[in-house]
């Protein structure tokens, strides 16, 4: 598997990845719940030069969400996609249910736990690390 590709629920907005990814995580942090109005965010980290967004309908929508960091959404049907930050300047976050199929890996850990919200758990047996932070 090399390349994957992803589109928001209208399909104005598109991904296409070259793998391999980075990382793929579960978010827990308040920021990500409350973009997505859930109970955490599956992330799948690329280097940004092998993630190229493809916006052919000028629907792509930058929202500061913080000092630093930005997050992408489509303007006409508001699908949550992405998430960029000076902290990780050379990556690009994608949401991982905007992408099509399989990916190269399963997700790896739970990150910001510390702030997980008490009325939706993972199944514990899924035995990947809780951290704190990322």
């Amino acid at each position: 598997m090399s390349e994957a590709s992803g589109r928001c629920q209208c399909g104005a907005v598109g991904v296409r990845l070259t793998l391999p990814s980075k990382w793929v995580a579960h978010c827990h942090c308040t920021m990500c719940r409350r973009a997505h109005g859930a109970a955490f965010v599956t992330w799948l980290g690329m280097d940004s030069d092998r993630a190229r967004i493809e916006d052919g309908k000028g629907q792509l929508r930058w929202y500061a969400s913080s000092a630093g960091a930005e997050r992408g959404f489509c303007g006409r049907c508001g699908s949550p996609m992405f998430f960029r930050s000076q902290r990780w300047p050379a990556e690009l976050h994608i949401a991982r249910a905007v992408i099509d199929g399989k990916v190269d890996r399963a997700p790896q850990a739970h990150v910001f736990w510390n702030t997980h919200v008490d009325w939706a758990r993972p199944d514990p047996a899924d035995g990947l690390p809780r951290k704190a932070e990322v």
